[in-house]
């Protein structure tokens, strides 16, 4: 397989007050609908979190192997699998990241040199919760991991980062509060 596709569950939900990835989003629980905007781009996704809550949504589920890590701990997870050699990794809380978006970063990974394919968002920030990361990546970010540095944001710089600008920053809107929970729920302007 060229690309797998994974899709985090989200961490513990503390500032939502409940689990996010199960919200609905167009009728459908947020999860889902990310997982099938990463299979649209991908041609396969699984879910990274645990398979008795998530299962139930018709894709495969796999437990963090590293809990309590942050999204560093399930994107070592996703590598893990051995699925692919190039991996897009997307959080379950940015639906209005689309497919088209997605193959722009995937196609990015022929002859690239390049292990991870970062795209830049609003503020100049990479954002590495809506990438492709080669399996190479897998050793530096157990290592990472071992050493208790689980910030992606820093961790990327270490991934042989080709960064991607150019994308519609709306793209990365994610929903940790009920408060931006509200405002992503409403129409994109763009």
């Amino acid at each position: 397989m060229r690309w797998a596709g994974f899709v985090l569950t989200g961490g513990r939900s503390s500032r939502m007050g409940e689990d996010k990835a199960l919200l609905l989003f167009d009728g459908a629980p947020l999860l889902k609908h990310q997982a099938d905007v990463v299979r649209e781009a991908a041609g396969s996704v699984a879910l990274i979190g645990d398979p008795a809550r998530y299962s139930q949504l018709g894709y495969p589920a796999y437990p963090d192997r590293t809990p309590g890590c942050g999204p560093a701990g399930g994107i070592a997870t996703a590598l893990s699998l051995g699925a692919a050699d190039w991996n897009l990794v997307v959080a379950c809380d940015m639906p209005r990241l689309n497919a088209p978006v997605l193959r722009l970063l995937l196609n990015k990974t022929d002859n690239s040199g390049a292990w991870s394919i970062v795209p830049i968002g609003p503020g100049g920030e990479p954002e590495p919760l809506g990438a492709v990361y080669h399996a190479a990546c897998g050793p530096v970010l157990d290592r990472a991991i071992r050493g208790k540095r689980f910030k992606m944001r820093d961790l990327v710089r270490e991934l042989k980062p080709l960064y991607v600008t150019g994308i519609d920053p709306a793209c990365f809107a994610n929903a940790n509060t009920p408060a931006e929970w509200a405002e992503i729920r409403e129409p994109s302007s763009t």
